[in-house]
C-alpha cells in the first residue's frame, strides 16, 4: 500500500538540511531503485521552485511499505529526523487516484 509521510521543518532548517541530504537523498534512491517511490521532494518556503535562503518548511514522500508501522519506522529512520531538520513527522495511508 502506498502511504505518505508529510514531514515539517523547523525553523531555519536549511544548513541541517545541506548537510544531510546526500544521506537522506541515498534512502530516498534505495526506494526508487526498488520501484517503491511514487514522488518525493521538498516544500520551498516561498512561492518560488529555488527559494534560496528562505528554504524549505517541510518535505512530502509518497511510497509502498507493507504496513504503516513499516512506513512510520522508516521515517523514523530519516538522517533528517536524526539531524533536528525536521520539528514533525505524519504518516497515513494514500490511495492514488490520478493521473
Amino acid at each position: 500500500m502506498l502511504y505518505a509521510v508529510i514531514s515539517e521543518d523547523v525553523e531555519n532548517s536549511l544548513p541541517m538540511r545541506k548537510e544531510t541530504r546526500p544521506a537522506h537523498l541515498a534512502r530516498l534512491e534505495a526506494l526508487k531503485a526498488e520501484g517503491r517511490l511514487l514522488v518525493a521532494g521538498p516544500h520551498p518556503a516561498i512561492d518560488s521552485p529555488d527559494p534560496g535562503e528562505a528554504g524549505f518548511s517541510g518535505s512530502l514522500v509518497v511510497a509502498e511499505f507493507d504496513s504503516l508501522e513499516e512506513a512510520k519506522a522508516w521515517a523514523d529512520a530519516d538522517p533528517y529526523m536524526a539531524a533536528g531538520v525536521y520539528r514533525k513527522v505524519t504518516v497515513k495511508p494514500f490511495k492514488a487516484v490520478l493521473p
